[in-house]
């Protein structure tokens, strides 16, 4: 989830070193086979695969390490253009290109697993993630203890909104598992997490709970617990669940972030803004220099700020000059709109900030991307497009405008990918112009729609209490 700031592109793709290398091969930790014949390049592999499955914040040094023992690894190629795309940044999709290239070049001895990562990098990186996605699950069907394939697509199934294809990935894979099987925490928790998004809490908590006896250290696990709590209205429990389990995340990356994000949202519920803003300049926006792994505009913590001061400001509390630093990093990613659930969230800081002629030329690069092909073009053209041209009409006072503009796509927003947690902002966004306008009709629309996500009724949410007033008036 973080940008991997040690990869760098190449010139060409790398030939082999010795094409006649020997190609005998080692089993991974899960009995797979890796196509190295070196044993330090296959132990490097198999800590570098931990630390992506446990958000290490050392990942890049652990993938240096297996390159630096194996420079012919294809698969490790592959997976350095892997966590170049999870990144979600424009500018180091060519080097995933480029990994995916050099990973072919050296593919001779790989094994038909081994190819077909390649090919869903490959795809990948071409803006083809249905494909990606679908030679992911292709691998599972043969090798469902391939954590590498079923964490890539579970990640890219959440941010193309499809917390049923997450449910029906994870429980085709699970009866291969097993508590005694490296990797297993990371299958409850990401079990918990696709049945929680789903609104199944009796299959998620069990399920995530489990995780973290097994693994207290596990960020996917301890966030998907926290969305159970948050759905439920069960703040305290949330704020506890945090902070107890937080001695457990040293060394991670900045998933950590977005969990203190999680217990942000809990106090912002308890009304107790201090502390929201404490959590902000210190656990998840670094304004007060604390932060061991830093965020600038990692697609996650954007997210993250943002959404949080939109929240905070709507509650008519003073954010100060906090939206400054995000308008700069979002006037730097104008054309970037590879992860379509994080431009609402540019044109939030770019609006905030009255940084209008900016804003706009958002919107237009938007329109330019969204006349593209790949899976997420016409996602940014029918909801991230129409919701930031709404965005501009609110920041200009045309309430109604606003609401027409962003009526159309509400109900398929969901798409861009995000949480129910994290998407609640947009619906904040329409109700908030749908209160200004005075349309009584698309206020009640936005309660029921929000009634119909969470398990608790609107009023019990600090940022729906008005529109609830509003209309039982």
């Amino acid at each position: 989830m973080r940008q991997n700031t040690s990869v760098v592109p190449t010139l060409a793709p790398h030939i082999p070193t010795n094409p006649e290398r020997n190609n005998a091969m080692h089993l991974d930790n899960r009995g797979l086979p890796i196509s190295t014949a070196s044993v330090k390049a296959a132990a490097a592999y198999d800590h570098l695969i931990t630390g992506y499955l446990t958000y290490r914040a050392d990942t890049p040094d652990r993938l240096k390490a297996v390159l630096e023992a194996d420079p012919d690894f294809a698969l490790a190629h592959c997976m350095k253009g892997c966590f170049a795309m999870l990144a979600f940044k424009q500018a180091v999709v060519p080097v995933a290109a480029e990994e995916a290239r050099t990973a072919q070049a050296l593919s001779l001895g790989a094994t038909a697993r081994e190819r077909s990562h390649i090919a869903a990098l490959t795809a990948w990186a071409a803006g083809e993630i249905d494909r990606a996605i679908g030679t992911w699950e292709a691998i599972l069907r043969e090798h469902p203890l391939d954590a590498v394939a079923f964490r890539l697509a579970h990640f890219n199934s959440f941010w193309l909104g499809r917390p049923q294809d997450m449910v029906a990935s994870v429980e085709r894979v699970l009866p291969a598992w097993s508590e005694d099987i490296p990797g297993y925490a990371m299958i409850l928790g990401c079990r918990c997490f696709a049945h929680e998004e789903t609104g199944n809490h009796l299959a998620a908590e069990p399920a995530g709970r489990r995780a973290i006896e097994l693994d207290p250290g596990d960020l996917w696990a301890a966030h998907a617990i926290a969305h159970v709590l948050e759905s439920q209205g069960r703040r305290s429990e949330g704020i506890e669940w945090l902070t107890s389990l937080a001695p457990n995340w040293a060394g991670s990356h900045n998933l950590q972030h977005h969990l203190w994000w999680h217990c942000a949202l809990f106090n912002l519920e308890h009304g107790n803004h201090a502390a929201v803003l404490e959590l902000y300049d210190t656990r998840f926006r670094d304004l007060a220099g604390a932060l061991t792994v830093a965020s600038p505009d990692v697609y996650i913590d954007v997210q993250n700020a943002a959404s949080m001061l939109f929240r905070l400001q709507r509650l008519g509390v003073d954010v100060g000059n906090r939206w400054e630093e995000l308008a700069d990093k979002a006037e730097a990613r104008i054309g970037d709109c590879v992860s379509a659930f994080t431009l609402p969230h540019w044109m939030m800081a770019l609006t905030a900030a009255g940084r209008t002629a900016a804003a706009e030329r958002m919107v237009e690069a938007m329109r330019a991307y969204a006349a593209g092909s790949g899976t997420v073009a016409p996602i940014v053209r029918d909801y991230a497009l129409p919701i930031a041209r709404a965005q501009l009409a609110h920041a200009a006072g045309r309430h109604a405008e606003a609401v027409a503009l962003m009526r159309p796509a509400i109900g398929g927003m969901y798409r861009m990918g995000g949480s129910h947690a994290q998407q609640d902002v947009l619906e904040q966004l329409f109700v908030d112009a749908a209160l200004k306008a005075g349309n009584t009709a698309d206020v009640r629309l936005a309660l029921e729609r929000v009634a119909g996500l969470r398990a608790i009724p609107p009023e019990r949410f600090a940022g729906w209490r008005e529109a609830a007033r509003r209309v039982a008036v």
